[in-house]
């Protein structure tokens, strides 16, 4: 198992006390909140294309970046750094060559079946209101879901004005970053 190796190679990293170049306090040194992909292409070139270090943003993950619902768990995760972390400013960043545009959840279901899930269970999400298709598809084009999230968080009723949300798409073969949304309005002060 990859974890016993993963744990014995922090005993090491506590003792030689390692962790002491990461030492920083939890309010973010950029007074921002990264929403970003779970891609695991980005989880060292995300930070070095964009110069983030250690302790410069509150980082949010899911998979394909993808917000549908203004009160899910990735909404609740940007508020919490804004009002308890001081953040200022939120980044959406989408990769292109993502997995979630080309999901099938025709596959994705059978796949889960294969491994045990029942027919009674999809019957039961689907009898509390959840329709499996709308909950696993991904999307189209990157730059349109990257839109369609930004949306999201700048149009909530409780993210404050002075807030300014940027949508932005990485390329995981290069770091290159396109623009997609830049928040153009004038930064005001906290009320």
């Amino acid at each position: 198992m990859q974890i016993e190796e993963m744990l014995e190679y922090n005993k090491k990293f506590v003792a030689d006390k390692n962790y002491e170049q990461f030492l920083s306090n939890t309010i973010p040194n950029k007074k921002m909140v990264v929403f970003t992909c779970m891609e695991s292409r980005l989880v060292e070139l995300l930070p070095k294309a964009l110069n983030i270090q250690n302790g410069d943003v509150k980082m949010v993950k899911n998979a394909g970046a993808i917000i549908r619902k203004s009160f899910d768990s990735i909404i609740k995760s940007i508020l919490v750094a804004i009002y308890k972390l001081q953040a200022e400013e939120v980044v959406v960043i989408g990769h292109h060559d993502c997995g979630m545009s080309c999901v099938d959840t025709h596959d994705l279901k059978d796949k889960m079946k294969a491994e045990g899930i029942t027919d009674e269970t999809f019957k039961a999400l689907e009898y509390s209101g959840i329709d499996f298709h709308k909950e696993f598809h991904g999307f189209n084009t990157v730059e349109e879901s990257i839109a369609q999230s930004v949306e999201i968080i700048r149009e909530h009723p409780l993210l404050p004005s002075h807030v300014l949300v940027h949508g932005l798409v990485i390329d995981p073969n290069t770091g290159k970053v396109d623009v997609i949304s830049l928040d153009k309005k004038e930064k005001t002060e906290k009320n």
